[in-house]
């Protein structure tokens, strides 16, 4: 999932937060309220919903049987590409002319949520345990929950079979297994054992997990302080850079579209990466190339733990039918609609429950990464971390060129996060 800003939609987020009727307000301590609770009668009327990428492309193949269980009811889907999505959005809110419904990238809520403009979920609509606690958090803010996990991604190694069975070493489990592997795979021709990106977009989102995984995290259990200057960010930033250092990473970036064909070619033995990666290898080597890559979950230190996002679906507190916007977003969450929606979108399911049936326990693929999704975690849902994030790429560019040490990087990240400030 692409999560592109621009700095004018993030002044406009930025304004609306101080103006809008959410925190901040002068309405009081009071947490927000969901408001009335969603029966089990049929929807009626008709809602608009606005999905992202692909989803948006294809909801409507899902909508019509959501349609035909609620005949007085009529989902109208407008697709809106993930470019131009956040500016979208932001211009809707400032405009008061927003949709019933919409996707939201998982990074987006704690900004939306600041606005005002999104309505808690209704308590007894779903069942929070039902999701999985890295998903779920992605839909909170300051305790309150904005809509709903709807699909979850989360990061797994690919890496060549063929490779590692020559060299004979298995998928690592551990930090210390993890640069072995890779080594052992450049000793079968890969030139680069493992790629990682160098700096620049998202690249927080592979550092961030050699984090979470010593126990350390972005901010202080209260959500009130950065926590940059630690010794498990020292760590995990000085073991991310000596991948460059030590030759087993390229410096060049490899982007979608290049990182496949040079993992089919034996370029790179191993990458981290998405379920969308598994057809893509699938297509582009061909059925001789089925047998010679696989999936495993990724090393740890102290734990496992991945990133994990996706999209999450949101009601506006402007939504013109309330109680049908709810039933979809309700209906959309139960397993056997998830299950359903994988076949038309292959996106992971967000309801844990989805993963008992064949088409995920059985697949050697898809089980890897259901595993995953119950060690793994998000950022922090607060309205500044596209710039947060931001300084933390530009700070893992400098170290892995040589141009700043860990100390002075951790520091600069630091420094200006406190500036930046959490937007709450």
């Amino acid at each position: 999932m692409n999560r592109w800003r621009s700095w004018s939609a993030v002044a406009v987020i930025g304004t609306l937060a101080v103006t809008g009727c959410g925190r901040g307000d002068g309405g009081g301590d009071s947490a927000p309220s969901g408001g009335a609770a969603i029966d089990e009668t049929p929807a009626t009327g008709e809602v608009t919903i606005w999905a992202m990428g692909n989803e948006g492309e294809v909801l409507d193949q899902l909508a019509t049987k959501f349609e035909a269980e609620n005949p007085d009811a009529t989902i109208n889907v407008t697709a809106v590409p993930w470019e131009s999505a956040h500016d979208r959005l932001a211009t809707s809110i400032a405009g008061g002319e927003t949709p019933d419904i919409s996707m939201l990238g998982t990074t987006w809520v704690g900004e939306f949520a600041a606005t005002g403009a999104l309505e808690p979920t209704p308590a007894g609509l779903v069942e929070e345990s039902s999701f999985f606690p890295g998903s779920w958090g992605t839909a909170v803010v300051d305790d309150v929950a904005y809509g709903v996990p709807w699909y979850v991604d989360t990061r797994v190694m690919f890496y060549r079979t063929d490779m590692a069975d020559a060299a004979g070493v298995q998928a690592p489990a551990t930090w210390e297994e993890y640069k072995t592997f890779a080594k052992a795979l450049q000793s079968q021709g890969a030139d680069v054992g493992v790629s990682l990106p160098p700096g620049g977009f998202d690249s927080w989102q592979y550092l961030a997990p050699l984090v979470w995984q010593q126990g350390g995290d972005i901010m202080n259990e209260d959500g009130t302080e950065f926590t940059f200057e630690t010794p498990q960010w020292k760590e995990a930033l000085e073991y991310y850079a000596s991948f460059f250092e030590e030759g087993i990473s390229d410096p060049v970036r490899l982007e979608t579209g290049e990182i496949e064909q040079k993992f089919i070619s034996g370029e790179v033995g191993s990458f981290f990466s998405g379920p969308f990666h598994v057809g893509l290898l699938k297509d582009q080597g061909g059925e001789e190339f089925n047998d010679k890559f696989g999936v495993a979950m990724v090393p740890g230190a102290d734990s496992r733990t991945s990133f994990t996002g996706g999209g999450n679906l949101a009601v506006f507190k402007d939504s013109q039918n309330r109680d049908a916007s709810w039933k979809f977003v309700r209906w959309l969450s139960q397993p056997e609609t998830q299950i359903e929606w994988y076949g038309i979108s292959t996106t992971l399911p967000s309801v844990q429950a989805a993963y008992e049936d064949p088409t995920f326990s059985k697949d050697p693929y898809l089980s890897v990464f259901a595993e995953q999704l119950g060690d793994s975690k998000a950022p922090p849902a607060i309205p500044t971390w596209a710039q947060v994030s931001a300084v933390i790429d530009q700070e893992i560019e400098k170290v892995t060129r040589g141009d700043t040490t860990v100390d002075e990087a951790l520091s600069t990240i630091q420094t200006q996060a406190e500036s930046i400030g959490t937007g709450l």
